[in-house]
């Protein structure tokens, strides 16, 4: 008989244990700190870098427009026609002359002053007969032999920019030119790529800026009004900041930083905010996984030295009761988990399999969707084919029979390329020109269009539009837009459809009609969204359409007219001359 085991009462020593905690903590602190303020470092001088980059070309645009524009008083000062008009004092085609004017040279609007200051010729004709005598663009004209430039802030906050010029006759004063300079357009252009921007004048005041309400207000001014407005929130901002540079300014409560560049033109300056939020989403991702790697080691750690002290505790109560029913409670949930695992096996092969189910439904119902056309237009030539043959006219029943032919064709060209809405590519690409595959795409609906008794319009270019698709595809596209056309004008009393089709740097058809228009645009592309009562559509034709638009390099756009109706827009590239040489 062996002799009993007398387990060591002596308790285990815990303090080099703490130590290693502590000093493990004290290298992942260490290590997140030295990590938060490189990358911060630098993912802040890389945000700055292409902020300067932007800020130095929105300078460039600007000072672009601002020179274009200083020539056009010097020219139009020097026209016969202005000059004949201000000394006759004949105006009766001088608004008109301004106004073909207006394209050529890309101002903002154009204005005639004679020596009172009224205004005898304008291309805004509400203007006309106004008197500006006291204008700034007037009285600096007067006081100067050459170009001059004008800033007016106008009553809902907003500034003016124009050049202006006298016009003389023999030395005498006969009138003043004055172009009008559209400076407001870059304030959208920049909203779109940065956080903000603002221009200031000489003075310091803000004439351009992406915010409205920071006009004719000093970039102090501005910021405090849309900045924090109390302690506590700076606080509690720079709180969340912790892992960012300390901010130049805040924007709307938000932490940016700054960037200012000179405009070489009359003092101004230009300065945008960018926000660092950015720089803190990157920087937290990767913080968020060294603190994740010192997590797990920890873990393991503790899971290491719990498991130690377990069983040690095991060896002093290997034989007690309590242990022996701990055993049995553990057995007995070891069964219970085995159980749910296997449940849990058949509800994963139960979605499995009703995955399979959806995919499978909603290919039949792509299916159904882009077949329906071709069947109902198949039922128009056999009717048709019928009646010619009663009528013992069977050359124009077998051109009906080879449309048909064709029609079956295209029926299976669609079922082949109806997988284009799951992955993208194609291989029937070719140079095609997109007139035919819009006249093509007409054919196909002839049938409908005069059963609907629909008006069509079509514009097109003389010139070929060459692009680079698959003809399958693109006239695919161009019918679902037709159908959705008609379907849209079907409550209307004298329906109609306008097919424009235009060629510069791209491609561009218009479908435009003048049905119902659109309720939801956000969720129009979606796969399944349909405002067609139930059985009269799936929802697919714009969900497949615009990917294979997208497929093609090009671009599928809606929007509502203004007289009501809805407009699509077809965007593809065109093939260049060059472009087919390199290929």
């Amino acid at each position: 008989m062996k002799p009993p085991i007398i387990p060591d009462p002596s308790p285990p020593r815990r303090w080099p244990w703490r130590v290693a905690a502590a000093f493990a903590v004290i290298v992942a602190l260490s290590v997140v700190w030295v990590t938060n303020t490189l990358l911060t470092e630098r993912f802040t001088e890389s945000t700055r870098n292409r902020a300067e980059v932007r800020l130095a070309l929105y300078s460039g645009n600007l000072m672009s427009a601002l020179q274009r524009a200083s020539v056009v008083p010097l020219l139009l000062s020097r026209d016969p026609a202005l000059i004949g008009a201000l000394t006759s004092q004949e105006y009766s085609q001088t608004t008109q002359r301004l106004i073909s004017y207006l394209d050529e040279i890309g101002a903002q609007s154009l204005m005639l002053l004679d020596r009172d200051g009224r205004a005898v010729a304008a291309t805004d004709r509400e203007r006309l007969g106004s008197n500006h005598r006291q204008e700034p663009y007037f009285v600096d004209a007067l006081r100067n032999d050459g170009t001059v430039f004008s800033l007016v802030q106008r009553e809902s906050g907003a500034f003016a920019f124009s050049y202006s010029r006298r016009i003389e006759v023999g030395g005498a004063l006969t009138g003043v030119i004055v172009v009008g300079v559209d400076l407001r357009q870059f304030e959208s252009s920049w909203a779109g790529f940065s956080d903000a921007v603002l221009v200031t004048n000489s003075e310091g005041q803000i004439i351009l800026a992406t915010e409205s309400r920071w006009r004719g207000l000093s970039e102090d001014e501005a910021l405090a009004r849309r900045s924090a407005t109390g302690a506590i929130e700076r606080a509690i901002q720079a709180t969340n900041d912790w892992t960012a540079l300390p901010a130049d300014a805040y924007v709307a409560g938000e932490a940016v930083m700054r960037q200012s560049t000179r405009i070489p033109f009359q003092g101004w300056r230009m300065t945008s905010f960018t926000t660092s939020a950015s720089v803190r989403e990157r920087v937290n991702g990767v913080l968020a996984l060294e603190i994740m790697g010192f997590a797990l080691l920890i873990a393991a750690g503790s899971f290491w030295a719990s498991r130690r002290a377990a069983s040690r505790s095991n060896f002093f109560q290997r034989e007690s009761a309590d242990l022996r029913a701990l055993n049995v409670a553990l057995q007995r949930e070891i069964a219970e988990r085995e159980k749910a695992e296997k449940n849990l096996e058949v509800a994963e092969q139960t979605v499995a399999q009703t995955s399979k189910l959806a995919v499978l439904g909603e290919m039949s119902a792509s299916v159904s969707h882009e077949l329906n056309q071709p069947l109902a237009a198949m039922k128009t030539y056999l009717a048709g084919a019928r009646l010619l043959v009663q009528r013992k006219r069977p050359d124009e029943a077998l051109a009906s029979f080879h449309r048909i032919d064709d029609l079956i064709e295209r029926m299976g060209a669609i079922t082949r390329q109806l997988k284009s809405y799951a992955r993208k590519g194609g291989d029937a690409f070719e140079t095609l020109d997109l007139r035919n595959s819009l006249s093509a795409a007409l054919a196909m609906m002839e049938p409908q269009l005069k059963a609907r008794d629909v008006a069509i319009s079509r514009s097109v270019p003389g010139a070929p539009v060459p692009v680079v698709a698959d003809r399958i595809r693109v006239e695919q596209v161009i019918v679902n837009l037709l159908r959705n056309a008609i379907d849209a004008t079907k409550d209307t009393p004298d329906p109609r459809i306008e097919l424009i089709l235009s060629a510069g740097d791209n491609a561009v058809l218009t479908v435009r009609d003048n049905g119902t228009g659109i309720k939801d645009l956000e969720s129009l592309f979606e796969p399944f969204y349909t405002t067609k009562a139930a059985g009269d559509g799936t929802g697919l034709g714009l969900a497949i359409s615009s990917g294979i638009v997208a497929d093609l390099g090009g671009r599928l756009t809606a929007r509502n007219a203004r007289d009501g109706g809805a407009v699509f827009e077809m965007s593809l590239p065109i093939r260049s001359d060059m472009q087919e040489a390199a290929e």
